[in-house]
């Protein structure tokens, strides 16, 4: 109880306080900034809903379909104010439409027709879910960790910008030099990070070096397969949505996916080595090297098995799609699921990598020679 009281101090308090009252205002503010938007954004205040009508396709697939007769009003626009009538149909898997209820906001595009006013229906206004969720990451980085999470906070909106740049120079290039800009992009990330995070230090360094070594020796592997295996069994014409070479950006996604694991993984290992060294200054290189084994080694298979449902819950909806659509789970794999799995792989070997290369670069550092 004592630790609690220390904790949650009057500088605690005050911050809490005024990040409710940015949480209020900030809720209030997009959930009343239609005025803002050229699309028409408009109100629903009533719904009539039909009964479901059963339908089954040629798989036996059984989903039924139900009619909306949707009530708006218009908030913005120079129809401001006017009631519009609307139909929309939902299935009870929603995988391509949307049910609505009283109290939604949603995008519409308004049509006349025989002098009646018309609309269809275009999405959700889903600013405010957005805007809520990022005041929640927010409380929680900078009442848990005050200026590290700040700055934590303020790497991810520098990486984001420097991602969208990177994004609209590939743009600019017409994909022609990928992997050069995301290369470099990739050591900007790690540096820009650690720098506000960990601070100029040894720590930074040895966390650094073991995250750019880790992740371009386990994209050299990779490539090296590639060349051996003709990379048979890659399938980048399952990359959905590619208006240019898919080789080039799956290897991109691949490097940016397995620096973010690499860093983990060094950051953590760097660090509790940090730790053990100001416990015992006279510990030895050997003993530090060893110990960074083992803790890569603990945090080595969790941290595998993440990144691995990460890629793959990414491709999980169209497996299903695929599946209950007649199609056998070779076929599913390999169209769905085959990418995801190369990259976790990949991001498998630059995490094996990094335990010795962060354990051997924070020995360096920090250890000393053990007396002959």
């Amino acid at each position: 109880m004592n630790s609690i009281k220390r904790w949650w101090t009057k500088k605690k308090i005050i911050t809490f306080l005024i990040l409710v009252l940015i949480g209020i205002v900030s809720m209030l503010f997009v959930t009343h900034n239609q005025m803002l938007y050229h699309d028409t954004i408009a109100k629903v205040t009533t719904v009539q809903t039909d009964k479901p009508q059963k339908q089954v396709d040629t798989f036996q697939n059984v989903d039924h379909l139900t009619d909306q007769k949707l009530h708006l009003v218009l908030m913005n626009g120079d129809k401001k104010g006017q009631a519009l009538t609307i139909t929309n149909q939902y299935s009870d898997s929603q995988a391509t439409d949307q049910k609505y209820k009283v109290g939604d906001q949603i995008f519409v595009k308004l049509h006349t027709y025989d002098g009646k006013l018309g609309g269809t229906i275009k999405g959700f206004k889903r600013d405010s879910v957005l805007v809520f969720l990022a005041w929640l990451v927010v409380c929680l980085l900078v009442m848990s960790m005050a200026f590290k999470g700040a700055m934590a906070l303020f790497s991810v909106l520098l990486n984001a910008t420097l991602f969208l740049f990177a994004v609209k120079l590939d743009l600019k290039w017409q994909g022609n030099h990928v992997m050069l800009i995301f290369g470099v992009l990739a050591v900007i990330f790690s540096v820009l990070t650690l720098l506000l995070v960990l601070g100029p230090s040894k720590r930074m360094l040895a966390t650094l070096g073991a995250t750019v070594l880790g992740t371009s020796i386990s994209m050299l592997i990779s490539l090296a397969i590639f060349a051996l295996t003709q990379e048979k069994g890659m399938f980048y014409e399952s990359m959905e949505y590619v208006t240019q070479v898919p080789r080039p950006l799956f290897l991109a996604e691949t490097l940016l996916g397995s620096l973010g694991a690499v860093m983990d993984e060094s950051t953590d290992i760097v660090a509790t080595l940090f730790e053990l060294k100001s416990i015992d200054p006279k510990v030895s290189r050997g003993q530090l090297f060893l110990s960074g084994r083992k803790v890569g080694q603990s945090i080595m298979g969790p941290l595998v098995n993440v990144l691995f449902l990460i890629f793959m819950t990414d491709t999980f909806i169209s497996a299903l799609l695929y599946i209950k659509n007649g199609n056998s789970w070779g076929y599913t794999f390999a169209m769905n699921m085959s990418l995801g799995t190369v990259q976790s792989l990949i991001s498998g070997i630059g995490i094996v990598l990094a335990i010795p290369v962060a354990s051997g670069l924070a020995a360096l550092l920090l250890g000393r020679r053990r007396a002959a």
